[in-house]
């Protein structure tokens, strides 16, 4: 399995901007040159992190970016599912997915799901604030 780059520059784009929480608030503008993605593809993650409740914009002076709830209470799994949608490794066990040949004689199937639980429980294991404290880690 492998995360897409989109669901990778989310969890940097949401670790620069848990940085900053506490702090003056930020624009995807200065979230672009802090995390080295071109600002298109910031605001594109903006866009589906707010939408998702990960982010709040505010208004006016002093107005940008900040978290939309405490980085503890955000995990890996809301961000990749923020970007990715619910987390599956395999298309059949998506809600109305009815394109595999095998579907009709496939013993696997019903299994899937625990294992998509479980790689979703792994990833909403680690919270922001451990992907912020790693990053600021000596190396």
């Amino acid at each position: 399995m492998r995360l897409s780059n989109m669901a990778d520059y989310a969890v940097v784009t949401m670790s620069a901007a848990a940085r900053h929480c506490g702090g003056a608030r930020v624009n995807a503008g200065a979230l672009a040159v802090e995390t080295g993605l071109p600002a298109a593809t910031v605001q594109r993650l903006v866009s589906k992190l707010s939408a998702a409740g990960l982010l709040r914009s505010v208004r006016g002076a002093g107005g940008g970016l900040m978290l939309a709830r405490p980085a503890a209470a955000i995990s890996l799994a809301d961000i990749v599912e923020a970007v990715e949608g619910p987390i599956a490794l395999t298309p059949c066990v998506e809600q109305g997915r009815h394109d595999c040949s095998l579907e009709g004689a496939c013993a696997v199937r019903p299994h899937w799901s625990i294992v998509n639980n479980a790689v979703r429980g792994a990833l909403a294991e680690v919270p922001l604030t451990r992907l912020v404290a790693m990053a600021e880690e000596p190396a």
